[in-house]
Protein backbone atom coordinates (compact mmCIF):
# COMPACT_ATOMS: atom_id res chain seq x y z
CA UNK A 1 0.00 0.00 0.00
CA UNK A 2 1.60 3.46 -0.40
CA UNK A 3 2.17 5.66 2.35
CA UNK A 4 -1.49 7.65 2.17
CA UNK A 5 -3.43 4.02 2.04
CA UNK A 6 -1.12 2.92 5.22
CA UNK A 7 -1.81 6.27 6.80
CA UNK A 8 -5.40 5.72 6.68
CA UNK A 9 -5.00 2.15 7.80
CA UNK A 10 -3.24 4.15 11.08
CA UNK A 11 -6.36 6.54 11.72
CA UNK A 12 -8.64 3.97 11.58
CA UNK A 13 -6.36 1.29 14.04
CA UNK A 14 -6.00 4.43 16.53
CA UNK A 15 -9.52 5.72 16.28
CA UNK A 16 -11.23 1.75 16.99
CA UNK A 17 -8.30 1.59 20.09
CA UNK A 18 -10.02 5.35 21.39
CA UNK A 19 -13.78 3.58 20.32
CA UNK A 20 -12.41 0.62 22.46
CA UNK A 21 -11.37 2.57 25.55
CA UNK A 22 -13.80 5.29 25.57
CA UNK A 23 -17.11 2.56 25.54
CA UNK A 24 -15.59 0.05 28.09
CA UNK A 25 -15.09 -2.60 24.57
CA UNK A 26 -11.24 -2.58 25.61
CA UNK A 27 -12.27 -5.15 29.06
CA UNK A 28 -13.09 -7.80 26.24
CA UNK A 29 -8.60 -7.40 25.52
CA UNK A 30 -7.00 -6.25 28.48
CA UNK A 31 -7.75 -5.31 32.08
CA UNK A 32 -9.25 -2.50 33.26
CA UNK A 33 -6.35 -0.38 34.63
CA UNK A 34 -4.37 -0.06 31.03
CA UNK A 35 -7.02 2.08 29.67
CA UNK A 36 -4.79 5.29 29.94
CA UNK A 37 -2.42 3.30 28.02
CA UNK A 38 -5.07 1.71 24.93
CA UNK A 39 -6.00 5.49 24.65
CA UNK A 40 -2.79 6.74 24.49
CA UNK A 41 -1.81 3.85 21.61
CA UNK A 42 -4.69 5.71 19.59
CA UNK A 43 -3.76 8.92 19.96
CA UNK A 44 -0.40 8.27 18.67
CA UNK A 45 -1.55 6.06 15.59
CA UNK A 46 -3.91 9.11 14.90
CA UNK A 47 -1.23 11.40 15.00
CA UNK A 48 0.95 9.66 13.22
CA UNK A 49 -1.42 9.05 10.51
CA UNK A 50 -1.92 12.81 10.37
CA UNK A 51 1.63 13.30 10.40
CA UNK A 52 2.36 11.00 7.18
CA UNK A 53 -0.45 12.54 5.08
CA UNK A 54 0.91 15.72 5.73
CA UNK A 55 4.41 15.05 4.65
CA UNK A 56 2.86 13.33 1.66
CA UNK A 57 1.14 16.38 0.33
CA UNK A 58 4.08 18.45 1.18
CA UNK A 59 6.27 16.04 -0.53
CA UNK A 60 4.15 15.63 -3.50
CA UNK A 61 4.22 19.60 -3.22
CA UNK A 62 8.16 20.18 -3.80
CA UNK A 63 8.93 16.76 -5.75
CA UNK A 64 8.57 17.62 -9.81
CA UNK A 65 6.15 15.67 -11.58
CA UNK A 66 8.41 14.24 -13.89
CA UNK A 67 10.14 12.10 -10.73
CA UNK A 68 7.14 11.41 -9.23
CA UNK A 69 6.14 7.49 -9.58
CA UNK A 70 2.98 5.95 -9.49
CA UNK A 71 2.82 2.24 -8.22
CA UNK A 72 -0.58 0.92 -8.40
CA UNK A 73 -0.80 -1.62 -5.01
CA UNK A 74 -3.19 -4.74 -5.67
CA UNK A 75 -6.81 -3.42 -4.18
CA UNK A 76 -7.14 -6.72 -1.80
CA UNK A 77 -4.29 -5.25 0.22
CA UNK A 78 -7.48 -2.93 0.93
CA UNK A 79 -9.06 -6.16 2.98
CA UNK A 80 -6.78 -5.24 5.77
CA UNK A 81 -9.30 -2.78 6.87
CA UNK A 82 -12.08 -5.32 6.99
CA UNK A 83 -10.91 -6.60 10.82
CA UNK A 84 -11.13 -2.99 11.76
CA UNK A 85 -14.47 -2.09 11.15
CA UNK A 86 -15.27 -5.36 12.95
CA UNK A 87 -13.86 -4.19 15.74
CA UNK A 88 -15.51 -1.16 15.87
CA UNK A 89 -19.11 -2.36 14.80
CA UNK A 90 -19.28 -5.98 16.66
CA UNK A 91 -18.13 -7.10 20.48
CA UNK A 92 -16.23 -9.91 20.37
CA UNK A 93 -17.64 -11.83 23.49
CA UNK A 94 -15.89 -12.73 26.72
CA UNK A 95 -13.93 -15.90 27.04
CA UNK A 96 -16.89 -18.70 28.32
CA UNK A 97 -17.03 -22.12 28.89
CA UNK A 98 -15.57 -23.70 25.97
CA UNK A 99 -12.27 -21.80 26.98
CA UNK A 100 -12.72 -22.67 30.61
CA UNK A 101 -13.62 -26.70 30.24
CA UNK A 102 -10.10 -27.04 27.86
CA UNK A 103 -7.48 -25.26 30.32
CA UNK A 104 -6.76 -26.10 33.71
CA UNK A 105 -7.84 -24.36 36.66
CA UNK A 106 -5.44 -21.09 38.16
CA UNK A 107 -6.47 -21.40 41.41
CA UNK A 108 -3.29 -20.10 43.38
CA UNK A 109 -2.70 -20.39 47.27
CA UNK A 110 -3.38 -16.90 48.67
CA UNK A 111 -1.00 -14.80 50.84
CA UNK A 112 -2.97 -14.06 53.40
CA UNK A 113 -7.15 -14.15 54.15
CA UNK A 114 -7.93 -11.06 54.92
CA UNK A 115 -11.02 -10.44 57.55
CA UNK A 116 -14.07 -11.13 55.55
CA UNK A 117 -16.48 -7.89 55.37
CA UNK A 118 -19.28 -7.22 57.54
CA UNK A 119 -22.80 -8.34 56.72
CA UNK A 120 -25.05 -11.03 55.59
CA UNK A 121 -24.41 -12.62 53.50
CA UNK A 122 -21.00 -11.60 52.43
CA UNK A 123 -20.08 -11.10 49.15
CA UNK A 124 -17.12 -12.57 47.82
CA UNK A 125 -15.12 -12.82 44.43
CA UNK A 126 -15.41 -16.32 43.27
CA UNK A 127 -11.71 -16.48 43.19
CA UNK A 128 -11.42 -15.38 46.92
CA UNK A 129 -14.09 -17.76 48.13
CA UNK A 130 -12.45 -20.39 45.87
CA UNK A 131 -9.03 -19.98 47.12
CA UNK A 132 -10.06 -20.12 51.08
CA UNK A 133 -11.99 -23.41 50.61
CA UNK A 134 -9.52 -24.75 48.90
CA UNK A 135 -5.92 -23.74 50.69
CA UNK A 136 -7.35 -22.80 54.20
CA UNK A 137 -9.98 -25.11 53.77
CA UNK A 138 -12.46 -23.17 54.90
CA UNK A 139 -11.58 -21.75 58.34
CA UNK A 140 -11.93 -18.03 57.32
CA UNK A 141 -15.90 -18.44 56.46
CA UNK A 142 -16.78 -20.21 58.95
CA UNK A 143 -20.53 -20.27 58.88
CA UNK A 144 -21.27 -17.04 57.07
CA UNK A 145 -23.57 -17.02 54.26
CA UNK A 146 -21.32 -16.41 51.08
CA UNK A 147 -22.50 -14.66 47.53
CA UNK A 148 -20.61 -15.41 44.25
CA UNK A 149 -21.24 -14.71 40.83
CA UNK A 150 -19.80 -16.43 37.73
CA UNK A 151 -20.76 -17.94 34.54
CA UNK A 152 -21.67 -21.75 34.05
CA UNK A 153 -19.60 -24.65 32.42
CA UNK A 154 -20.51 -27.93 32.21
CA UNK A 155 -18.45 -30.99 31.66
CA UNK A 156 -18.38 -33.69 29.12
CA UNK A 157 -20.33 -35.71 31.76
CA UNK A 158 -23.00 -32.64 32.51
CA UNK A 159 -21.11 -31.59 36.07
CA UNK A 160 -21.89 -28.24 36.73
CA UNK A 161 -18.99 -25.42 37.58
CA UNK A 162 -19.12 -21.32 38.28
CA UNK A 163 -16.31 -20.20 36.65
CA UNK A 164 -14.44 -16.71 36.69
CA UNK A 165 -11.97 -16.27 33.90
CA UNK A 166 -8.89 -14.62 36.30
CA UNK A 167 -6.48 -11.90 34.36
CA UNK A 168 -2.88 -10.90 34.40
CA UNK A 169 -2.60 -8.48 31.63
CA UNK A 170 -4.76 -9.65 28.40
CA UNK A 171 -7.66 -11.87 27.66
CA UNK A 172 -4.74 -13.98 25.70
CA UNK A 173 -3.66 -15.24 29.26
CA UNK A 174 -6.88 -15.54 30.94
CA UNK A 175 -7.28 -18.50 32.88
CA UNK A 176 -10.21 -20.33 34.53
CA UNK A 177 -10.20 -20.72 38.10
CA UNK A 178 -13.23 -22.97 39.11
CA UNK A 179 -15.87 -23.89 41.40
CA UNK A 180 -18.12 -27.27 41.56
CA UNK A 181 -21.89 -26.81 42.63
CA UNK A 182 -23.38 -28.89 44.87
CA UNK A 183 -26.97 -28.34 47.08
CA UNK A 184 -29.72 -26.62 45.33
CA UNK A 185 -28.31 -26.70 41.83
CA UNK A 186 -31.07 -25.22 39.46
CA UNK A 187 -32.96 -28.42 37.23
CA UNK A 188 -31.79 -26.48 34.06
CA UNK A 189 -28.12 -25.06 32.99
CA UNK A 190 -26.74 -23.35 29.83
CA UNK A 191 -23.27 -22.96 29.28
CA UNK A 192 -22.31 -19.49 29.61
CA UNK A 193 -25.15 -18.25 31.23
CA UNK A 194 -24.07 -15.80 34.39
CA UNK A 195 -25.61 -16.82 37.85
CA UNK A 196 -25.40 -15.31 41.20
CA UNK A 197 -25.14 -17.82 43.86
CA UNK A 198 -26.30 -17.72 47.96
CA UNK A 199 -24.78 -20.64 50.14
CA UNK A 200 -21.74 -22.00 52.24
CA UNK A 201 -18.74 -22.94 52.44
CA UNK A 202 -18.64 -27.07 51.70
CA UNK A 203 -15.56 -29.02 52.23
CA UNK A 204 -16.00 -31.74 48.95
CA UNK A 205 -13.59 -31.26 46.37
CA UNK A 206 -12.37 -32.30 43.48
CA UNK A 207 -9.19 -32.74 40.78
CA UNK A 208 -9.15 -30.89 37.66
CA UNK A 209 -8.75 -33.02 34.79
CA UNK A 210 -6.51 -31.23 32.96
CA UNK A 211 -3.98 -30.00 35.06
CA UNK A 212 -5.02 -31.83 38.43
CA UNK A 213 -5.33 -28.81 40.06
CA UNK A 214 -7.58 -28.57 43.43
CA UNK A 215 -11.29 -27.25 42.61
CA UNK A 216 -13.19 -26.76 45.92
CA UNK A 217 -17.25 -26.83 45.79
CA UNK A 218 -20.03 -24.26 47.10
CA UNK A 219 -23.44 -25.44 48.64
CA UNK A 220 -25.93 -23.60 46.83
CA UNK A 221 -29.11 -22.16 49.00
CA UNK A 222 -30.01 -19.52 46.53
CA UNK A 223 -29.19 -18.92 42.69
CA UNK A 224 -30.48 -16.17 40.43
CA UNK A 225 -29.12 -15.36 37.02
CA UNK A 226 -27.49 -11.80 36.34
CA UNK A 227 -26.62 -10.20 33.24
CA UNK A 228 -23.11 -10.36 32.13
CA UNK A 229 -21.23 -7.88 34.41
CA UNK A 230 -19.12 -4.83 32.94
CA UNK A 231 -15.76 -6.21 33.29
CA UNK A 232 -16.42 -10.42 32.62
CA UNK A 233 -12.63 -10.85 33.94
CA UNK A 234 -11.62 -10.77 37.05
CA UNK A 235 -8.30 -9.32 38.24
CA UNK A 236 -8.54 -9.49 42.07
CA UNK A 237 -5.72 -12.81 42.16
CA UNK A 238 -2.89 -10.07 40.93
CA UNK A 239 -4.06 -6.58 42.21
Amino acid sequence: MNRQAQAVVLFLVGGAMVHAAATDLYLRYVKAGLRPLVIGAGVVLIVAALATVWYERNRSGTVPAKEVHVHREPRVAWLLVLPLFALILVAPPALGSYSALRTGTALQEPLAYAPLPSGDPVRLSLVDYAGRAAYDHGRSLGNRRIVITGFVALDGKGTPYLVRMALNCCAADAQPVKVGLTGRIPPVLQPDTWLELTGTYTDKRTRDPVNDGVIPFFDIAEARPVPSPRDPYDESWNS
